[in-house]
């Protein structure tokens, strides 16, 4: 079975879209999936499946859709394995971190998670927002992200929509969390 981790995008931010995880979770379980863990409030929830991963977000979101209420949330997954990827191949340097991290009051490195590679016209969209103060590197469907100030007061940051790909963005802690918790989860299958 494949550990997935399932990010949702558009719950419990600003006081919009609110979603108990218990109850996000009991959905998620309610649809046949496995060993169903949730992280934080913002939408992290871990689980084992032999179904593909469209089919997944389909069904996850159909799911949430109809229980919730017609609350529209797009769910984007990547398995175990992919997640321990995108956290070991971070492409700016670990100074450029330390720089970033020091000038910036709040968190600096963040992933967006796309659900499919934006096109090439639309990465040049966002690619005049691109500062010394808002790296990015694309890789596959993820874009790495690096502020020296905050991701709130981000051009790069606000104008990735124009990449017309749905999106989440999680900042490095949560997705270094998710994937020990992804780990251990697999420790237990062997």
């Amino acid at each position: 079975m494949t550990v997935y981790i399932a990010l949702l995008r558009g719950i419990n931010v600003g006081g919009k879209n609110i979603i108990k995880m218990a109850d996000l979770k009991r959905v998620f379980e309610s649809i046949g999936l496995f060993e169903v863990k949730t992280y934080i409030q913002s939408g992290n929830v871990l689980f084992k499946s032999n179904e593909s991963e469209e089919f997944l977000c389909n069904k996850i979101e159909h799911e949430i859709e109809a229980v919730f209420f017609s609350i529209p949330v797009k769910v984007i997954l990547r398995t175990s394995m992919e997640l321990e990827q995108i956290i070991s191949n971070c492409p700016f340097s670990k100074d450029e971190v330390t720089e970033s991290e020091t000038l910036s009051e709040v968190e600096s490195l963040y992933v967006a998670l796309l659900t499919h590679n934006p096109l090439k016209e639309n990465i040049e969209c966002i690619d005049v927002y691109r500062s010394e103060s808002d790296k990015y590197h694309i890789v596959g469907r993820n874009i790495y992200l690096l502020f020296h100030r905050s991701i709130r007061n981000s051009k790069l940051a606000n104008n990735l929509y124009k990449l017309n790909v749905p999106t989440t963005v999680r900042n490095w802690k949560t997705l270094s969390k998710l994937s020990a918790l992804a780990k251990s989860m697999e420790m237990k299958c062997h």
